[in-house]
């Protein structure tokens, strides 16, 4: 928040916002990455009460488990998207670079202050003000009415959303004026007040993360946003969506019923299979990518809404496996989207078009963001040794295991989900062969490509530390899935 504001001194300085700013940014996404992990090894619960807020109503902030797995997420991610930023963006693209580097801060600093909020008042307010930066940050091109539309379908979406967010906070106080987190989980709901409140949630972080038929603003605000700020729609925020419905259903509410949990399965499962066919149709690069994080987002959901039906059965190793994967796959796609979103940026910089239809024989002019393109490409194709890989045979084990659920029709039907895993997964796969053999390979379709030029130095460094991760992510399957224990436990 702090590198947000100091952006204010010299609002109309590249040098200034590139070289200081977003580096100071990438600092603190490795120092929070670093504060995470330190959590989760050593197992502890860390707890702050901020003396601001409302009249007795203090800022409750926590870290265990869950909230670290997700801020490694954030800090990680940010690290790569702002080393890239420092040399990416240019004047005159918009707003000014130190408002660019107000609101891009201010994006990450709410979207950390929502994994860290133990109480409904600071969850909330770190919501909104990731709603409202991240609008600033997507209508950047403002002078464009496609963009101003996009924003305006954005934000109608976030806030809508919200309002089921709060509603479901205001059951889970269960007729109390405490809002702090350690309240609702003593709460007693009845049954039906408990999945009112689930059910809610579901649709309020839907809204967020783009579950279909929630997800008319997903394929527009991504392509409107400059490429960074796209990654980091897509690779972190929608993922606190994820972390908002993890928190309610299996914390502030104790072990969920079963079949809660088959709402998200079908609607993820739909979800999935929904973007990526959408995705294989797309000529626009952004927007096929866009299409490709409807996809993963249903991914998350159907592994979620699994992870629920194995706990509210009582099969708690088999709950524990669908979870692991779920948070995995969380970890995977942040990585792998990113860097993808990052290579259309270079390549949009380096040509200034994002036709597919006009685009090709990049790797000769562009090798660096070619070969790191390529790295996230295999990746999110699901091709081993690479993490997308990991994460996908991980749900499509747990799915196999569904025939063992003691309920009747349930463990017939549920195993047909294996079935369109693997259909998105040979989808998925066919779109990152389109991406990106039209993108970088054959031969140039315009005259112009031939002038495209790589990337920068910093550029460079972005993008090679998000492909790292995707390496090292599927590499350490075995070290990833033991520090991802605590949160199963």
């Amino acid at each position: 928040m702090l590198i947000g504001v100091a952006g204010l001194a010299r609002p109309r300085s590249v040098a200034y916002a590139g070289r200081t700013l977003f580096v100071l940014g990438a600092i603190v996404g490795l120092a929070l990455a670093a504060v995470a992990a330190a959590s989760l090894i050593n197992g502890t619960t860390g707890r702050l009460v901020l003396p601001v807020g409302l009249p007795d109503l203090p800022v409750h902030l926590r870290l265990d488990a869950l909230a670290s797995v997700f801020l490694a997420l954030l800090g990680t991610t940010a690290a790569g998207v702002s080393v890239f930023s420092a040399g990416y963006f240019r004047g005159g693209e918009g707003m000014a670079p130190g408002l660019m580097g107000l609101q891009y801060h201010v994006f990450l600093a709410s979207m950390g202050l929502v994994l860290l909020a133990d109480d409904a008042y600071a969850f909330m307010l770190g919501w909104e003000l990731m709603a409202l930066s991240s609008y600033f940050l997507v209508t950047t091109q403002h002078r464009i009415a496609e963009i101003r539309s996009a924003g305006f379908l954005y934000l109608l979406m976030a806030h809508a959303g919200a309002l089921f967010i709060l509603v479901c906070f205001g059951i889970l106080q269960g007729g109390s004026w405490r809002f702090t987190f350690d309240a609702m989980r003593a709460a007693h709901l009845s049954p039906a007040w408990a999945a009112g409140a689930f059910l809610l949630a579901l649709v309020g972080f839907g809204a967020k993360a783009g579950l279909v038929p929630l997800h008319v603003w997903l394929p527009e605000a991504h392509p409107a946003a400059p490429s960074p700020v796209s990654a980091l729609l897509s690779g972190v925020m929608l993922k606190t969506a994820l972390y908002g419905l993890l928190r309610i259903a299996f914390d502030l509410l104790g072990t969920p019923v079963w079949w809660w949990g088959l709402l998200p399965l079908c609607a993820g499962l739909l979800t999935a299979f929904y973007g990526v066919v959408f995705a294989a149709v797309q000529t626009d690069m952004k927007r096929l990518l866009a299409y490709s994080s409807i996809e993963n987002v249903g991914l998350l959901f159907t592994g979620l809404g699994l992870a629920m039906v194995f706990a509210g059965v009582g099969m708690r190793a088999l709950a524990a496996l669908a979870l692991i994967a779920t948070l995995y796959h969380a970890l995977n796609h942040a990585a792998m989207k990113c860097l993808l979103f990052l290579g259309t940026g270079a390549v949009l910089h380096a040509t200034g078009d994002r036709n597919l239809g006009r685009l090709g024989g990049l790797i000769h002019r562009m090798p660096w963001v070619a070969g790191f393109s390529l790295i996230g490409a295999l990746a999110l194709a699901g091709l081993p040794p690479l993490n997308g890989f990991v994460s996908e045979w991980l749900l499509l084990q747990s799915f196999l295991f569904a025939d063992q659920i003691p309920r009747p029709f349930v463990n017939l039907l549920l195993p047909l989900g294996t079935g369109v895993v693997a259909l998105c997964a040979a989808l998925a796969a066919y779109v990152m062969v389109k991406f990106y053999g039209v993108i970088f390979l054959g031969q140039p379709r315009e005259s112009s490509l031939v002038h495209a030029q790589d990337c920068g130095r910093l550029e460079r460094l972005g993008l090679g530390w998000l492909a790292a991760l995707c390496v090292a992510l599927g590499l350490m399957p075995v070290q990833i899935v033991r520090a991802l224990a605590p949160v199963t436990r």
